[in-house]
């Protein structure tokens, strides 16, 4: 099995998750909150811009499947099941158990609809 890990050491405790397992990364300040694909939110003491370079480094070259969205939120495309532009609403959900409503921008969203609308299932652009 060659499952890659986030990991998140602090004095006192690691975090470690799948990298497929991450649904979202929003920011709150200096923190980031680190939504899992089983519901939990694990705070972090990293801003967004660091833990999206950790996750650079931990997947595979030309794997595109985590997209930053404006300034405070990194989303793993996987887990897209909803864009509404005009109400500002994604829902991001693995369509069985889990389910989350986030909201971004206008343009940020409809840059993501378009990307989304352009790519085929095995990751090329059409």
């Amino acid at each position: 099995m060659n499952t890659r890990y986030l990991k998140f050491p602090t004095t006192s405790e690691l975090l470690r998750v799948p990298v497929d397992a991450v649904v979202c990364v929003k920011a709150d300040g200096n923190y980031s909150s680190i939504v899992t694909a089983d519901g939990v939110e694990h705070i972090v003491t990293l801003q967004v811009g660091q833990v999206e370079q950790r996750i650079a480094f931990m997947v595979t070259e030309g794997d595109n499947r985590f997209i930053r969205i404006g300034k405070s939120l990194i989303v793993n495309r996987d887990f897209i099941s909803f864009i509404n532009v005009t109400r500002q609403k994604l829902i991001l959900s693995d369509c069985r158990t889990f389910s989350q409503e986030l909201s971004a921008s206008r343009d940020a969203l409809r840059s993501l609809k378009e990307f989304l609308e352009n790519i085929s299932s095995n990751g090329t652009t059409y």
